[in-house]
C-alpha cells in the first residue's frame, strides 16, 4: 500500500524531463527556422546554353577568362617583387 504522504509529482515538474525533451525539441525547431529561410530565400537558376553563353535577361555578369581573374594578384605580386623607383 501506497503512503499518504507520499505524493507523486506530475511529468512536466521533474526537471530531468525537460532536459531529455529540450535537446532534441530545439534541434527540430531549428531545422524547421533553418528550412523555412531555404525555402524563402531561394537561389535563382542561371541558365546558359549548350556553348556556355548567359541567355539574355539573367541578369549576370559575363565570365571573365581565368587571365582577367588573376590580374590584380599578379600586379601585386610583381609590384611586391621589383624594388621601389627613387
Amino acid at each position: 500500500m501506497q503512503d499518504d504522504k507520499q505524493k507523486t509529482t506530475p511529468w512536466y515538474r521533474v526537471p530531468m524531463v525537460w532536459l531529455v525533451v529540450g535537446g532534441p525539441l530545439s534541434v527540430v525547431v531549428a531545422s524547421i527556422a533553418t528550412a523555412v529561410i531555404a525555402w524563402k530565400h531561394i537561389d535563382p537558376v542561371i541558365a546558359t546554353t549548350p556553348q556556355g553563353e548567359v541567355r539574355p535577361g539573367d541578369n549576370m555578369a559575363p565570365k571573365l577568362s581565368p587571365k582577367d581573374a588573376m590580374a590584380p594578384a599578379l600586379q601585386g605580386r610583381n609590384h611586391a617583387a621589383t624594388p621601389a623607383e627613387q
